[in-house]
């Protein structure tokens, strides 16, 4: 039985109106319909705190192997082996645990003159053309060359798996992903990873070759060649496409509140502060999905057994129950748990990373220009159900 509900608010995760500024559907959706129905696309959706905590939490009620996204969900698909995000306790812990160390905040922090070396080449390639493109000159740069660095993909390449990468997240305006073709199988990096096999050395691609996993049975073994490429794709998209939202994101919103950006030219030791409120207030996925493995119980209304829900954290970053003026943008506002990266065992692995990318490149950034506008009349946003970002973001700088 679907929910019923007193309120007229529709959502529409594909949507590109919606998607345009989705706030004032998030509002009305907290307040009218904290637990949502959508007969056409038949899911069901939370976008209150507490409830999107809830479904994250629960890896019983609310499981991860079925897919995390809607449309995988739907299609029923088989997810290649060791794609960890969308696996459930404790298969997940234990391929989860192969990449542990990787993302340690010390092997992080060793990054961070790399990262701030690319951040620089790609800000001083700018030089005196009074233009800056959020996305094409750094937010598709910089966690490009980072994540091929740490998995050794030749520069010269990085460039068309980027490419690749945005495709397969890509999708037509008003459309669902269509996952038998987007889902991204490994195989372009195939070749690297076979020559890492026979050529080993100091990167996380040699790292994943040697790595072991503790099977269902309690053996070690090393993992297969289809898991390394599995483990290589996930980290290639995941780390490139979402930093790079952050990064577009923080030119956006400081561009927006010019007086909170002149501060932080003024005072950077709050730069770190303010990413994480970028982070609240525009986070780069919005909703994800969990397929509902038992009946769950929202507002005296019964999720059944074999539905899917979607949790909407672009609208639990800005519940007012949690976040004191939740769409007021605020970078001395205290620090509160925003679900930008998740909670629980599906934690962001990569969140450490990410906030390093975006602390440096806004360092980097304000060192240079301290001010520019964005040049709405050709930005242009990214058509994805997955994440809510941009293909271009071009400003003027001063």
């Amino acid at each position: 039985m679907a929910v019923t509900s007193p309120s007229d608010v529709y959502y529409d995760p594909f949507s590109p109106e919606i998607d345009a500024d989705p706030y004032p559907v998030y509002r009305r959706m907290r307040e009218e319909s904290p637990l949502y129905y959508n007969d056409r696309h038949d899911f069901y959706a939370v976008s209150r705190a507490d409830d999107v905590e809830r479904v994250l939490v629960d890896n019983q009620a609310f499981i991860s192997g079925r897919g995390g996204i809607l449309e995988f969900i739907r299609a029923d698909i088989t997810m290649p082996p060791g794609m960890f995000v969308y696996e459930d306790p404790p298969i997940h812990t234990r391929h989860r645990r192969v990449l542990a160390g990787v993302f340690t905040p010390r092997r992080i922090a060793e990054l961070e003159l790399k990262v701030r070396a690319f951040c620089a080449r790609s800000l001083d390639s700018i030089g005196g053309a009074g233009r800056l493109d959020f996305i094409a000159d750094l937010g598709a740069q910089v966690p490009m060359r980072t994540m091929g660095m740490l998995l050794g993909i030749p520069e010269a390449d990085q460039e068309s798996h980027r490419r690749e990468t945005d495709k397969s997240l890509r999708t037509e305006a008003g459309k669902p992903m269509d996952p038998q073709q987007d889902f991204a199988s490994g195989e372009s990096f195939a070749e690297y990873i076979d020559w890492r096999a026979a050529h080993p050395s100091d990167d996380l691609m040699t790292d994943l070759i040697n790595a072991e996993v503790t099977d269902e049975e309690g053996t070690s073994r090393r993992l297969t060649r289809a898991e390394v490429l599995t483990y290589t794709t996930l980290l290639a998209s995941a780390g490139a496409e979402t930093t790079g939202h952050l990064i577009a994101w923080t030119g956006k919103v400081l561009a927006d509140h010019p007086d909170q950006r002149r501060e932080l030219v003024e005072k950077p030791l709050l730069i770190p502060q303010a990413i994480e409120e970028v982070l609240r207030f525009e986070p780069p996925g919005h909703q994800f999905a969990r397929y509902v493995a038992r009946d769950a119980s929202f507002y005296g209304e019964t999720v059944p057994e074999g539905s899917i829900m979607l949790f909407l954290m672009g609208s639990a970053n800005r519940d007012d129950r949690r976040f004191s003026e939740g769409d007021r943008f605020d970078i001395h506002r205290e620090p509160v748990k925003h679900l930008s990266f998740g909670i629980g065992a599906h934690y962001c692995l990569g969140a450490a990373l990410a906030r390093l990318e975006g602390r440096i490149a806004l360092e980097e950034l304000l060192k240079r220009f301290p001010e520019w506008q964005i040049d709405s009349d050709n930005a242009r946003m990214a058509s994805s159900s997955a994440l809510r970002g941009w293909d271009a973001l071009p400003a003027i700088i001063r």
